[in-house]
């Protein structure tokens, strides 16, 4: 089992705040998703903790059972016309997906961090510099 070396709840909330999880003032992302190198407010490596495929995944079970799964039992979604009810559905299913994925993403980073789980290639470099 991993050991936790900082208070997991609160390095995953800073990481769905967009925020550093280490100082929570410094902002995570520079752009939609682009995790920042370092913390501008602290110097914290941020690009350090892989996010990998892990957010998308878990952005994906979160929309299929919470949203997609419980909108098949509405009788709307089966009795309206494919044309009227399609575009609804995949144009909200996206607006969701894309407010989810960064904020996924953020609490990912921030876990990692609690966990302190970096970079393999990251961890080399080091253990070949301390060498």
């Amino acid at each position: 089992m991993a050991e936790i070396h900082h208070p997991l709840f609160r390095s995953i909330g800073r990481g769905l705040s967009h925020h550093c999880p280490a100082c929570a003032k410094g902002r995570l992302f520079g752009k939609y998703l682009k995790v920042q190198p370092r913390c501008e407010a602290c110097g914290h490596e941020l690009a350090r903790y892989p996010a990998d495929d892990g957010p998308a995944y878990l952005t994906i079970l979160l929309i299929g059972h919470l949203i997609v799964g419980p909108a098949l039992f509405f009788p709307i979604v089966w009795e309206t016309s494919p044309a009227i009810s399609l575009p609804i559905i995949l144009t909200a299913l996206t607006l969701v997906t894309l407010v989810a994925l960064p904020r996924i993403k953020g609490a990912w980073i921030g876990m990692m961090y609690a966990l302190q789980v970096t970079d393999r290639e990251q961890r080399l470099h080091t253990a070949d510099a301390a060498d």
